[in-house]
């Protein structure tokens, strides 16, 4: 321990190093849950890590100074108004004289308003478009905003039309104006309106300036509906928003800044914050917190503490000095911001953000009401740009989870379990042959109910009994979450749900389970339903209990490579013909082989499947060619069963990657429409040479436009 330390001196954070020029307004995401990212976006003062808020700082009020925002809570970026800047004298000759970092001090990343926002307070504002943009530059702002045209919700069509089209109108001029330093907004109106908020997206988004096109995207005229707690309109906007802004560029929701709001903002998709509320809301003496605002006079003790709060009761802070209790306040207010973001980038890396949006959305009236629409619109998406959002959002996600899953009664609705319910009605298919070796068609439905996992344990006796009585049987389990196939027993989230007893011991309903069937494609089938038994070895199934295992554990991997792979059930069939497998001390297939060849292990912590470069090389010489290059567009493909997902690799990059290196955005020529997320892939030449294997880390659409981070998470070389 340092003499600093033992003096309880925190040691000073060091001023950030510039990014290099090559990086400058790119955006890298690190970690991906569905529309949830943790990202990184490269700036002259550093690395903005996302999802993250910049606190507003007024540059005549300082309520909390920016070097102690940058010291004491690690706040690595702010936005101030350039507007107020330029129009004050005392301000902008030092800001010209000496840059706005000087100003403020505060080294880290500067962003800029344009003063749109002062034109929705106080009505016009006396600047020109392009001189806004210029004295941003010239100030040194990293990231500096357009002056774009404020979309009140209460405006006509006509009037927001205006807004998206002069706003469009405006941006390449301001673009060109930023220079080569200075990163730009480029903000979306279009008020209430799908189509216009998709519209403006879509305009901000294809434009190019002569040295790059917006960094980011704010979503404008959003702060009328936050004060008067809109916020099913304001999750409608951003969904709108998102199905035509290029998913390389972060999103802002411009004005939003309570912590209420971020979980389910961040699990839709939203990269930046900025608010001021931390001081209006303590000049008001209203605490934030994680479950909404509590008022300074109700309390007798703190609800929600900070280390800004710890020394003080309630009574004392009352009766300090106006001016000594909101600073007081404000700090606990970013306190709590800060920490909030905190717990929503680590829900992102361990898979349960959404998890934390339904929590927090029980807080509040109007945000479960908000919450509550948005699950209607992932059951049941409908056509435009809210729906194409959506079903993005939900194809976009990981179908399977390596941590338990939280029972709750939106459990049905969350995007990772939508997407793996999703690919078991497309891609499972009943099995076309039995252990006994006929192949006629199913004679029955058996559902094991009553256990809890791991079913390999706990029903394993009654399945291997059921299939002795009759060969030609469908084995299925019943979940707190429904009916899957006992071939994925192992799979979670299905296999992890932590729940009461009396959810594992229930029986669903008829129609639960005629709705099951139904989605499996087995309704036609007469039903048995079995109370699991564990495996007794010695009496189960007589003297075919092998065989039978031996069966299930092959239609298990068959089904792994239909749901996971998109591999056909007959190749996937052929592929096994002579499989054989090992198996761990808490018998759970471990390794695979076909034909003595050591091919695929399913994955412990998920149950998914992971391939070795025999396992790649196999499932290559089904479809050894190469995608369509992007060029071309990412066309998703009509077929349930696709075949095994491909990235095109340029040539370039394919002495390194056949060796085992990683394949990095912007070296992807081409991808399969229907790669998933955290699952395997193959990466090929534009040959269609196989050059390596691993696991994706992006969709097609991600890798179509970035050209920064990691694109597939390579396992094995091909070329070694």
């Amino acid at each position: 321990m340092t003499e600093g330390h033992r003096r309880g001196v925190v040691n000073k954070r060091p001023d950030p190093d510039p990014c290099r020029d090559q990086d400058l307004g790119k955006f890298e995401v690190t970690v991906r849950d569905g529309a949830a990212r943790l990202g990184k976006l490269y700036t002259k003062h550093g690395v903005l890590e996302t999802p993250m808020l910049l606190p507003v700082i007024n540059p005549n009020i300082r309520t909390i100074e920016p070097r102690e925002m940058w010291e004491k809570y690690r706040v690595s970026g702010l936005i101030t108004n350039s507007y107020v800047t330029w129009k004050h004298e005392k301000l902008r000759e030092p800001a010209l004289k000496d840059g706005i970092h000087s100003l403020l001090d505060f080294p880290g990343v500067i962003v800029t308003d344009s003063g749109t926002f002062q034109s929705y307070v106080y009505g016009d504002v006396e600047v020109g478009v392009e001189e806004i943009v210029d004295f941003q530059q010239k100030i040194g702002v990293d990231i500096g905003t357009m002056l774009d045209v404020f979309g009140r919700p209460d405006m006509s069509r006509e009037e927001l039309e205006h807004a998206v089209e002069e706003t469009a109108n405006r941006a390449l001029d301001s673009l060109n104006a930023a220079g080569e330093e200075m990163l730009l907004n480029g903000p979306v109106q279009g008020g209430l309106h799908d189509d216009l908020r998709a519209q403006a997206g879509l305009l901000m988004g294809e434009l190019e300036g002569e040295n790059r096109g917006f960094a980011v995207h704010p979503i404008g005229g959003i702060v009328p509906l936050m004060e008067k707690q809109r916020y099913l309109e304001l999750f409608r906007i951003l969904l709108a928003a998102r199905s035509t802004i290029p998913p390389n560029r972060p999103i802002h929701m411009f004005g939003c800044g309570h912590p209420i709001l971020f979980p389910l903002c961040i699990a839709l998709g939203v990269d930046l914050f900025d608010s001021a509320a931390y001081a209006l809301f303590a000049r008001d003496d209203r605490l934030l917190t994680p479950t909404g605002t509590v008022k300074l006079g109700d309390l007798n003790e703190w609800t929600h503490n900070s280390s800004t709060l710890f020394q003080h009761t309630p009574s004392e802070v009352r009766e300090m000095e106006k001016e000594q209790r909101s600073t007081l306040l404000a700090h606990h207010n970013l306190e709590v911001t800060q920490a909030e973001l905190a717990r929503c980038r680590e829900a992102v890396r361990n898979g349960t953000i959404w998890q934390l949006a339904e929590q927090r959305s029980h807080a509040s009236a109007k945000l479960r009401e908000a919450f509550e629409w948005v699950l209607e619109q992932m059951e049941e998406p409908a056509e435009g740009p809210v729906g194409e959002s959506v079903l993005r959002t939900i194809a976009s996600t990981n179908p399977v989870r390596g941590t338990a899953e939280q029972f709750s009664d939106d459990i049905d609705s969350r995007p990772h379990l939508l997407h793996l319910n999703a690919l078991l009605a497309m891609r499972w298919r009943r099995p076309g042959s039995w252990w006994d070796g006929s192949d006629e068609k199913a004679e029955r439905v058996g559902i094991l109910s009553g256990a809890e996992p791991p079913w390999r344990d706990s029903a394993l006796g009654s399945a291997v009994s059921a299939l002795a009585e009759e060969p030609r049987s469908i084995l299925l389990i019943s979940t707190p979450v429904g009916l899957i196939p006992f071939t994925l027993e192992d799979v979670s989230p299905w296999c992890h749900v932590e729940c009461s007893d009396e959810l594992w011991e229930m029986i669903l309903d008829e129609d639960e389970i005629d709705t099951w069937l139904e989605d499996l494609g087995i309704s036609d089938l007469p039903l048995d339903i079995h109370l699991c038994q564990p495996d007794p070895q010695s009496v189960a199934g007589g003297g075919n209990r092998d065989k039978i295992r031996d069966w299930i554990d092959r239609c298990a991997i068959v089904d792994k490579l239909s749901l996971f792979c998109g591999i056909s059930p007959s190749e996937a069939c052929k592929l096994s013909a002579e499989m054989t497998s090992r198996r761990s001390r808490t018998d759970r297939m471990v390794n695979v082989n076909f034909a003595d060849v050591h091919c695929l292990s399913p994955r412990l912590p998920d149950g998914a499947l992971s391939l070795t470069l025999a396992g790649a090389e196999r499932l290559h010489t089904l479809n050894p060619s190469a995608p369509s290059s992007f060029e071309e567009g990412v066309v998703a493909s009509d077929l349930d069963h696709p075949g095994m997902p491909r990235v095109l690799l340029m040539d370039d990059a394919i002495p390194f990657v056949g060796k085992g290196r990683n394949v990095i955005h912007g070296f992807v020529l081409g991808a399969d429409a229907h790669i998933i997320s955290g699952q395997p892939c193959l990466v090929v030449s534009s040959k269609g040479e196989l050059v390596a294997h691993g696991i994706a880390n992006a969709t097609a659409d991600d890798m179509a436009f970035f050209d920064k981070g990691i694109a597939v998470k390579v396992r094995d070389g091909a070329m070694k």
